[in-house]
Order: C-alpha cells, then sequence, then structure tokens
C-alpha cells in the first residue's frame, strides 16, 4: 500500500518543482499531483513545458519521493463540443507528461453537468472513445471518482460505470471527503467495487444531510449548491473504522492520499497528522492481512 500527500495546501507558497521536498519533510515517500496553476490547472491546457518535467522528476528522485498519479480535472464530458474536444487536447498532453514523469496512474472526475446526465454520460464516452487508445499505447492506468456536482455523484453509479467501462487498467477511486454525496455507504460501496478499487482520498467531512438536511443553510432556499470539506481526520463525522475495514476486507492494496484542504495556516502540522493517523488506521485493520503487503512504503 502507498501512502501519498496531495501538498495542495502548499500551493500557493511553492513552485511545482518544490513540491517533492515538501511532501519528503512530512514523511511522505509519494506525492500526488492535482491541479496546480504552474502543472495542470484546473480546466485548462497544461502549463508545464518538456524542461519542467524533467527537472520535476529529478527533484522528486533527489528527494526520495516518488510521483503516486497525475490528477487532472477537465471538462472532458462537455457540456458542450468546444469545451470536450479542448479538455481531450489537454488529456493527451498530461498523458505525456505523466509519461514523462515515469507514472503510470492517472486519476480524475467523471465532470460533467448533473442537470444533464444523459448529454455529459454521451460526452464523457466520447472522450473514452479518444483517450483509451492512447492511455493503453502509454501503458497508464485510469482511476475515476464520483464527485458532488457531477453527473455521477453516487458511489454505487459510479462504480457501474467503471465496471462498463470494461477495461482492466480503468478502476475507481472512493473518496473519503465524498461520503454523505455518494450515498453514505462506505462499506457497501467499498464492497461493490471490490478489486475496482485500487485509490483512496482521505480527509473528513461533515454530514450535509444530517438534522434532516439543516446542517448548512444556503440562500436562497433550494439552492442546488453541494458543500463538503476536505478537513483532518476527527474533525468531521465519516466512520475511518468504517472505511479501512472495509478496504481490508475486499484486500485493498493501492494509494491512499491526504487530500485536506482549507486550512493552509496549519498545512505542516496536519500532513503529519493526517500519515500518523492514516499508518495507525492501516495498522488496526490491516494486521491480520499478508505480512508485509499492506504496510505503507
Amino acid at each position: 500500500m502507498k501512502l501519498a500527500l496531495d501538498p495542495q495546501m502548499f500551493y500557493a507558497t511553492h513552485s511545482v518543482l518544490e513540491l517533492p521536498d515538501v511532501v519528503a519533510r512530512m514523511g511522505y515517500k509519494y506525492m500526488e499531483l492535482s491541479p496546480k496553476a504552474d502543472f495542470v490547472p484546473f480546466f485548462s491546457y497544461p502549463r508545464a513545458d518538456d524542461a519542467t518535467v524533467v527537472a520535476l522528476r529529478k527533484r522528486a528522485a533527489d528527494a526520495g519521493v516518488a510521483i503516486a498519479s497525475v490528477l487532472p480535472v477537465l471538462r472532458w464530458s462537455g457540456p458542450g463540443e468546444d469545451e470536450r474536444q479542448a479538455a481531450v487536447r489537454a488529456w493527451k498532453r498530461a498523458i505525456q507528461i505523466a509519461v514523462d514523469l515515469g507514472v503510470d496512474v492517472m486519476n480524475s472526475e467523471f465532470n460533467g453537468r448533473p442537470e444533464a446526465p444523459e448529454l455529459a454520460e454521451s460526452q464523457f464516452l466520447r472522450s473514452m472513445d479518444e483517450l483509451i487508445p492512447v492511455f493503453e499505447r502509454e501503458g497508464v492506468k485510469l482511476v475515476l471518482e464520483p464527485h458532488p456536482d457531477d453527473f455521477i455523484e453516487d458511489g454505487h453509479a459510479a462504480v457501474a460505470m467503471v465496471r462498463g467501462l470494461d477495461k482492466e487498467w480503468i478502476s475507481f477511486l472512493y473518496c473519503t471527503p465524498h461520503t454523505f454525496h455518494q450515498g453514505n455507504d462506505a462499506a457497501g460501496i467499498i464492497v461493490d467495487a471490490w478489486k475496482k478499487v485500487t485509490y483512496v482520498h482521505l480527509a473528513d467531512t461533515l454530514d450535509h444531510t444530517a438534522s434532516h438536511g439543516l446542517r448548512y443553510i444556503v440562500n436562497p432556499p433550494g439552492s442546488t449548491v453541494r458543500v463538503h470539506q476536505h478537513a483532518e481526520i476527527g474533525r468531521g463525522e465519516v466512520d475511518f473504522d468504517e472505511v479501512f475495514g472495509a478496504l481490508a476486507a475486499v484486500g485493498f492494496d493501492g494509494v491512499v492520499s491526504s487530500c485536506v484542504f482549507g486550512w493552509e495556516e496549519h498545512a505542516e502540522a496536519i500532513s503529519v497528522r493526517q500519515r500518523e493517523k492514516a499508518t495507525a488506521l492501516i495498522a488496526k485493520h490491516f494486521s491480520s492481512a499478508t505480512p508485509g503487503r499492506h504496510t505503507p512504503r
């Protein structure tokens, strides 16, 4: 099992080339590269040139940090055809960047509009038709997650889509801070995914459905906003024993990535505590598994 850090809380103060040293200083051996303005921005063509990619690979090696995955978030499910084509173009460049970094895993969201799910699915599948040959040619695996305000938000529905794509190298990411938008059924979703769950995002959140939906009050009434946090473990209501118990039950041996956002002033202390809490959860729930197989490395 690989324990990684998404160093997003350091993005405002560090360039992409400085991140490996930050991750190593936090005690992690793996780094997840989520969208960043000087690397692969949200909804935009990558900004990293070949020289930056070469330099980043060397900086990571020098720091003793491996890049667990590259995470683009692009509008490959539309809604417009121009946006979809631009996203596919950006995806192709992002895949090349991952390959040049020596990374064979990319994770992302379905990223289509929930008010038009049939159109979004059609656009997503059109993009997959174009990109599947690229992923397969380059030997890059893809991990997909349902996301709040996406055309697939429910965990079971996402697992079904991943399975329906029918590619051994396409798998499912369980995101713990999205637990209450996915259907509040962590164990059921993970067991449903079984060998298809290969990646976990680790952060806490409050249950927005609690108190008859009045945990959060938004105006105007009836707004369709989706509210959640990416908080430190213990500051929300996710049952992490349930999550890790289910992961152990299906023999999970993939990537667990800490992805706390929004507390930049405490980024270092939180990142260290997240590593300690994740290690303790793994030890607790995987202690009876095959020796050495699930030890974070």
